[in-house]
């Protein structure tokens, strides 16, 4: 089965109706159909709870979390090994240290990337982008 990660963008674009939000539907569709493993980080995770509740407060926030929660996303700690490869991934791009647990979780469960975020542009030999902008 053909894994998928999500990162921050593209989990919030999907929940505030964002250009491209249909593309990260579908995703989710095929994982409730066991068609795709659907994974993210948890520092990614807490990227979403933190962004949300700047922009919308900490009811928004908590209720997305909610949300996340019943759909079929695997939420992946931060290991030693993850934390390590991100770090190496920051050291040798410059590419921001949440994004970096994306792209690291991405190469380690060799799983395509789904993401709005334009910084993934300098991985995108490294990791199969899947670009959920418009």
């Amino acid at each position: 089965m053909k894994r998928i990660v999500l990162d921050a963008s593209a989990v919030m674009t999907f929940f505030e109706n964002r250009p491209g939000a249909d593309k990260v539907e579908e995703l989710i569709h095929l994982g409730v159909g066991g068609k795709r493993q659907l994974l993210m980080s948890v520092v990614n995770w807490g990227e979403v709870c933190y962004s949300t509740w700047r922009a919308h407060g900490p009811g928004v926030a908590r209720k997305i979390l909610e949300d996340i929660s019943q759909l079929p996303i695997e939420v992946v700690d931060a290991s030693l090994d993850l934390t390590r490869a991100a770090a190496e991934l920051r050291a040798e791009r410059k590419l921001p240290y949440t994004d970096c647990f994306a792209a690291a979780l991405a190469v380690q469960r060799k799983a395509s990337l789904a993401t709005s975020d334009q910084d993934f542009a300098t991985v995108g030999k490294k990791i199969d982008i899947l670009w959920t902008i418009a």
